[in-house]
């Protein structure tokens, strides 16, 4: 699958080597030329020698785009650190490139949820990483989070015994 990524950081460079190394083609596109490093840690061959593309240009700019191949694009993954940008160009790779699959990093929960019911893909590490603590933390009080208790144990009550049915 050729794959084009958009940001070059902690994200997309992770997602870029490991799909590499899952076998597909992947392109990436950055403005920052020094983001290319972050593509070759903890490989042992260049990225272009591994089979990678590096692209150096801003991201809402279509010749850039397509100087990084998203006319081929099987997949598309928007990762750079800015929602507006993420969403706009998500967009342009569905609607005027007809990429097949398009995903969008947005970090803000709210817009995540509302552009995902407007029909675009959205993957957001902030309400990842919320439900993961609500869930600890809970896990820790002993409360399932569930209807009907406030998930409290009485005093000595081993969290066992506090989901334990009655009857």
């Amino acid at each position: 699958m050729f794959i084009v990524i958009v940001g070059c950081g902690r994200v997309g460079s992770s997602l870029a080597r490991t799909m590499l190394r899952d076998g597909h083609e992947v392109s990436c596109l950055d403005e920052d030329p020094e983001s290319h490093a972050r593509l070759e840690v903890g490989m042992e061959e260049a990225w272009e020698e591994a089979g990678g593309h590096f692209t150096v240009g801003t991201a809402l700019e279509i010749e850039a785009l397509e100087a990084a191949g998203i006319d081929r694009a099987e997949a598309f993954v928007a990762a750079t650190d800015g929602d507006n940008t993420n969403i706009i160009i998500a967009q342009i790779a569905k609607r005027r490139f007809n990429v097949p699959t398009v995903i969008a990093r947005v970090l803000d929960p709210l817009r995540a949820d509302w552009y995902e019911r407007q029909g675009v893909h959205t993957i957001c590490p902030t309400r990842v990483a919320i439900d993961m603590l609500v869930a600890e933390v809970r896990s820790a009080a002993g409360d399932t989070g569930g209807e009907g208790g406030n998930g409290r144990r009485a005093a000595g009550e081993t969290p066992a015994a506090a989901t334990r049915d009655e009857g």
